[in-house]
């Protein structure tokens, strides 16, 4: 019973995350989906009442089924990579959905070199020329929201 419930918690709260914008949240939601499933075709081999599956300690009869075993080792073995890779474009994406098309910095975080690489080091192409003009652009673009919401009060 207690092992339904833990089961029923981790999938829940998988499903949960997964359902959420963030990137970090559909990732955690995907490791409580296959901690849950994990758990779940592990308790179909009845490890509870039976002995370990070496023929040597137990008969056939009482040992318990291997093979739902061997599943949840190759089963933890790929969501751990699955969860690697995910982290990996999560940190190397260019931009988060959950910031709006207004945000006046969006072209520094479209040129920004990555935090790994030193200050100085640039993407290809991209010059310091660049992105002084992005800047100004972005910041004439606020300024101009602010004209236009002055010019409608008055």
């Amino acid at each position: 019973m207690i092992l339904a419930l833990i089961i029923a918690i981790l999938i829940g709260g998988g499903v949960y995350m997964v359902m959420q914008r963030g990137m970090l949240r559909i990732i955690i939601g995907i490791a409580l989906l296959s901690h849950g499933v994990n758990l779940l075709i592990l308790s179909t081999g009845i490890g509870a009442w039976r002995t370990e599956p070496l023929m040597d300690r137990a008969t056939s009869g009482e040992a318990a089924d291997p093979l739902p075993q061997a599943f949840v080792l190759t089963a933890i073995v790929i969501s751990m990579a699955s969860t690697a890779v995910l982290l990996a474009m999560a940190a190397l994406g260019r931009d988060d959905d959950t910031r709006s098309s207004d945000d006046p910095e969006s072209g520094f975080r479209r040129y920004r070199s990555f935090q790994t690489m030193g200050r100085g080091t640039q993407r290809a192409g991209v010059s310091e020329r660049d992105l002084t003009r992005d800047k100004k652009q972005a910041e004439n673009k606020v300024g101009n929201k602010a004209e236009n919401k002055e010019d409608k009060k008055s």
